[in-house]
Formats: C-alpha cells, sequence, structure tokens
C-alpha cells in the first residue's frame, strides 16, 4: 500500500507538470489511482476502460468491499467510461459506480483476416504431435489461477475415454505450467495434452487454424478476446457464462455456453462438438458472421 501512496503522488505530480486535457486509464488498480491522481491534479476529462472486473466472485468478502468501495470513489470523478462488454456496465451499475449515460460498450476489435485465412496446416500440426484424425481442443490464455485449466484437466479423463481422438492444446505459459503438466502426467494423459507456450501474436491464428473448437473457462475476464478470434476461423466455443462470454458464444448459434464450473455440461459439451462435424461447422460458420459484424479493428 505504500508504494501505491508513492504512485498516487508521482501520478498527480505528472499531471500538475504536463497538464493533459485527457487521462485515459485502465484495470483495478492503475485505474484508481490514475484516476483519482488525475482529479487532484484538475484534468478536465477522466476516461476509464473497463477490461473486466476488479470485483466479484472470483476473491474474498474483503477484497470485493475493497474494490467496490474504491471503484465508487473513482467513479466519482470519471467523466466517462469504456466497457469492452455489456456485462461489465451491468455489473458496474449494479455496484453503484456511475449512471448509465457514461458507459459506452467499445468491442476490443482486431485485425480479422489472418483468423478468416486460417487454415489447418498439416505441417505445423505434424510438428505439435497432432495427427491428421485428432481432433484438437484448444485453450488460449495465460497458465495462471482463474483461467480455467483445472477444470478441462478435471474433465479430460472422460472425454478421452469416450473420444480418444480428442487432444488438448494449451495456447500461453505462465506458472501453473509444471503444475498443469504433471497432473496430465498423473492422469495418464501427458500424450493427449500439448503445451504450445508463450507465442507471438502473430502466430495464434496458425494455431488457431488447427483447433476443431475452443474453450474459454475462466473465472474472470471482460470479453477474452480468444473466443471472437475462434469464431473468425469458423471454430466454435464453448464458454463458461461469465462476464462478457455470453456476447459472443451465442448458446446454440455460435457455441455452447455452460454454467460456471458444470463439469458434467463442459464434458457433454465438447463431445457433442468433438463427434458432429456439421454443427461444428454451422456454429462456427454464424460465429464468424457475428464477428465480422462487430470485431473487425476498422469498425472499433
Amino acid at each position: 500500500p505504500w508504494k501505491d501512496a508513492l504512485a498516487l503522488r508521482e501520478l498527480t505530480q505528472y499531471f500538475r507538470r504536463e497538464r493533459p486535457e485527457l487521462v485515459h486509464t485502465h484495470s483495478g488498480k492503475a485505474g484508481i489511482l490514475g484516476r483519482l491522481a488525475a482529479a487532484r491534479a484538475g484534468v478536465p476529462l477522466i476516461v476509464h476502460t473497463i477490461h473486466g472486473p476488479s470485483f466479484g466472485p472470483f476473491q474474498g468478502p474483503l477484497p470485493n468491499l475493497l474494490f467496490r468501495s474504491a471503484e465508487r470513489l473513482a467513479g466519482r470523478l470519471t467523466t466517462h467510461f469504456v466497457v469492452v462488454a455489456e456485462a461489465m456496465r451491468r455489473q458496474y451499475l449494479a455496484a453503484g459506480i456511475g449512471r448509465a449515460e457514461l458507459y459506452t460498450t467499445i468491442f476490443s476489435g482486431f485485425d480479422l483476416q489472418p483468423f478468416l485465412a486460417a487454415r489447418n496446416d498439416p505441417a505445423l500440426r505434424a510438428s505439435l504431435g497432432l495427427g491428421p484424425e485428432d481432433i484438437v481442443v484448444g485453450k488460449i490464455a495465460r497458465l495462471f489461477e482463474h483461467k480455467g485449466h483445472e477444470d478441462l484437466l478435471a474433465a479430460a479423463p472422460e472425454l478421452v475415454r469416450r473420444c480418444p481422438r480428442l487432444k488438448f492444446m494449451l495456447v500461453g505459459d505462465g506458472q501453473l505450467r509444471p503444475r498443469l503438466e504433471r497432473r496430465a502426467r498423473e492422469l495418464g494423459l501427458r500424450e493427449h495434452f500439448v503445451f504450445a507456450g508463450l507465442v507471438p501474436p502473430e502466430a495464434i491464428a496458425r494455431l488457431v487454424g488447427l483447433m476443431d473448437l475452443l474453450v474459454h473457462l475462466s473465472a474472470r475476464e471482460g470479453l477474452a478476446r480468444a473466443l471472437p478470434q475462434a469464431l473468425a476461423a469458423g471454430r466454435p466455443v464453448v464458454a463458461y457464462d461469465r462476464d462478457g462470454a455470453g456476447e459472443v458464444c451465442l448458446d446454440g448459434k455460435t457455441g455452447l455456453l455452460l454454467r460456471p464450473g458444470d463439469l458434467a455440461g463442459l464434458t457433454e459439451s465438447v463431445l457433442r462438438l468433438a463427434q458432429d462435424p456439421a454443427l461444428r461447422e454451422r456454429l462456427g460458420e454464424q460465429g464468424r458472421e457475428l464477428v465480422r459484424q462487430s470485431f473487425g479493428v476498422e469498425h472499433m
């Protein structure tokens, strides 16, 4: 906390010296400190983007109380809010932060072309140990707490028992990697898991091209870019109904949406898509059209 106090002081001094006309903040702690400092320095316009919630069921009562209180205070100093999903607007208004007319939703756009052109590259597939007949379930996320990798591992034994051709490709890296690799070995499923590691952003589309479907199981995420990226490539998604996931994973239209923590539903949904190529194609095409309309960087 004492470092936060120093940061607040230094930011206030910086804004007083530079006299910006607008300060735009992001994330929980930085968003609170930046807006407080901007207000203290007399900055006339203060905009805050909410990429994901700073409070919610993913943490305990005391952190939630502290963050809600701080967000309400900072909210009174905010000229306008930008949210990456309607869910963020609903959550923050329900917590008494700001007023409805102060919110604008802007989806986080990206260059669609590499994903629209993504294909199942046999050479890349072979380099990762994926066979031509394997059905690839992808997940793109840091190997970190609250990202849902444990749920995927919990469902994996039954999934592989009922569909032995399944392979799970985890794109991303992080401090949980040794634990996740060890758990896959303990389950006797190490050969069914591909740890692709941290890759440059331009490589994501090529890896998505290898996937037959994507799962998104995070406990907190404003609107994970992995979801529209997969849909842009025509790959259907299976997602927990948290935060903004339901705004792109439209149940039965672009993917299958589940109650958070529903492992039985996760198993059945993955199997349903794995065993039905026509359903995968239909949901993927409908998802591609949704993303074309709303997620192009030009639109953003």
